[in-house]
């Protein structure tokens, strides 16, 4: 018998990173493709600054939970879009 707790981390893992489970299920597979590219951009570009602001300066804390909440909420508004887009589709090009 598996845990709840223990399955939560891997279920919210699946759910934003498993194109097979995720908002971006009933898109076509180059635009989910495109939309993971621009989210690592994205994700990528906010760990570079926050890193930066770390090496150099320090004390800027609320500038790195801006940037988490840019991160955050921008990941949400493209999978919310995408669900409203998509609903009532038919799945495509699986």
């Amino acid at each position: 018998m598996t845990n709840r707790s223990m399955d939560m981390p891997d279920n919210a893992w699946k759910s934003v990173m498993d194109p097979d489970k995720n908002a971006l299920l009933r898109l076509p597979k180059t635009v989910r493709f495109q939309l993971m590219v621009i989210l690592a951009f994205l994700w990528s570009a906010i760990f570079c600054i926050s890193a930066g602001l770390i090496a150099w300066l320090p004390g800027y804390v609320l500038v790195h939970i801006v940037l988490l909440l840019i991160g955050i909420f921008g990941t949400g508004w493209v999978f919310k879009n995408a669900r409203e887009s998509s609903a009532g589709a038919p799945t495509k090009d699986r």
